[in-house]
């Protein structure tokens, strides 16, 4: 297995979540066409976890600039987060189990 990155966000939303579904829908679908995109994964209650998977740190960077992503972050800043937080990982290993 060749080594790849995962950018974990981790967020806390406001009480004013209207179009948040939406723009993340809209997130995934534009993250898909982005060259190195590898998948995602996400989840949420009060906590949410969204882990993208990059073929390399260059690809994270042209991602998070792109213009309608930044659009959308400075939406989420604006307006659908209380407080968030990205880690950029090397992921060296990986093994799963399935029933």
């Amino acid at each position: 297995m060749k080594p790849y990155y995962a950018v974990i966000f981790t967020s806390l939303l406001t009480d004013d979540t209207e179009g948040y579904k939406e723009m993340g829908m809209k997130m995934e679908t534009l993250a898909k066409q982005q060259p190195g995109y590898l998948g995602f994964e996400s989840a949420r209650e009060d906590l949410g976890i969204t882990i993208s998977y990059w073929e390399s740190l260059e690809d994270i960077k042209n991602w998070k600039e792109d213009l309608e992503h930044l659009q959308a972050q400075q939406l989420g800043r604006k307006q659908w987060y209380r407080w968030y937080k990205t880690r950029i990982c090397k992921v060296v290993r990986e093994y799963e189990f399935e029933s």
